[in-house]
C-alpha cells in the first residue's frame, strides 16, 4: 500500500516569527489522519523570521532531529549541549527521561529554514543526548547516505530505535535506488526541489508512504532545482 501526503495538504501555523507546515498533527494543527507512521510522529517544516525562535521549553522520551535547509539554527539545553547548525548538518536530541532547550535564528538578518522530525524511542526514560554530524552534498549526490540509525554505523548519528534516516540530493535526471523489505514500512519526504517516483511527480513538502511494499524504490530528480529527498526506513507494525 502506498499512502499519498501532499504538502500542500498539511497543517499550518504562522505567526510573526514562525511558519510552520506539519505532516502529522502537532500543538494546533489536529487530524486524527494523521497522527503519524509508525514511531515517526512529527515532521515540521518551519521558517522562523531573524530574531525569532523558541523559547526554553521542555521535552521527554522523543528522539528530535533537526535539518537545516539554509540559514543557521542556534540550539541550547539543559544538558550542556548546543551549537549552530548549518546547511547540511543533522542534529540529534534525545529527550530520554527530561530535557529543557531553545531553539533561535542563529542570524539577525537571515531566515532559517529547517526541518524537524520527532521519532518515538523503543525504550523509555533513558538519559538525554545530544550530538550533531555533518553530511555534505557531495557525499549523498546520487546515493542513499545513512544519516541515522540504532548503532550509529558509518559514521551517522545514533538514534534510540529500530529506524534508519537516509538522504540524498538529485540533479535533473539522477536516480537513487532503495531496496523495500515488505517486513518494514518507510515514508519517503522531499525537503526541497522535485522529483518523479512511480510515475509521480513530488515537490517539496510532498510525501510517500510505502506499507507491506517490496522491491525496488526508484526516485529521480526532476526539474533544474537540486532536490533534498528523506528516505525513512522504519519498523513494519505498530510496537516501539
Amino acid at each position: 500500500m502506498i499512502v499519498e501526503r501532499p504538502g500542500a495538504a498539511r497543517g499550518h501555523v504562522r505567526n510573526d516569527w514562525l511558519d510552520s507546515r506539519h505532516t502529522f498533527s502537532f500543538g494546533q494543527y489536529h487530524d486524527p489522519a494523521w497522527m503519524g507512521f509508525g514511531p515517526l510522529r512529527v515532521i515540521n517544516e518551519d521558517r522562523v523570521a531573524p530574531g525569532g525562535g523558541f523559547p526554553t521549553h521542555g521535552h521527554a522520551n522523543m528522539e528530535i532531529l533537526s535539518y537545516v535547509l539554509d540559514g543557521a539554527l542556534a540550539h541550547r539545553d539543559d544538558t550542556g549541549g548546543g551549537d549552530v547548525l548549518r546547511p547540511g548538518e543533522l542534529q540529534w536530541m534525545g529527550a530520554g527521561h527530561g530535557i529543557a532547550h531553545s531553539e533561535f535564528n542563529a542570524s539577525d538578518a537571515e531566515p532559517v529554514h529547517f526541518l524537524q522530525v520527532w521519532i518515538q524511542p523503543d525504550r523509555v526514560n533513558a538519559a538525554p543526548g545530544w550530538a550533531k554530524q555533518a553530511f555534505p552534498a557531495d557525499a549523498r549526490a546520487g546515493r542513499w547516505a545513512l544519516l541515522a540509525s540504532p548503532d550509529g554505523e558509518a559514521g551517522s548519528l545514533a538514534i534510540r530505535q529500530q529506524a534508519r534516516l537516509h538522504g540524498t540530493v538529485l540533479r535533473d535526471g539522477a536516480t537513487a535506488e532503495a531496496a523495500l523489505d515488505p517486513a518494514r514500512r518507510y515514508w519517503l519526504h522531499v525537503a526541497r526541489g522535485s522529483v518523479e517516483v512511480g510515475g509521480r511527480t513530488l515537490r517539496g513538502g510532498d510525501a510517500l508512504g510505502f506499507e507491506d511494499e517490496g522491491g525496488t524504490l526508484a526516485v529521480r530528480g526532476a526539474g533544474e532545482a537540486l532536490a533534498d529527498v528523506l528516505l525513512f526506513d522504519l519498523p513494519g507494525d505498530a510496537r516501539r
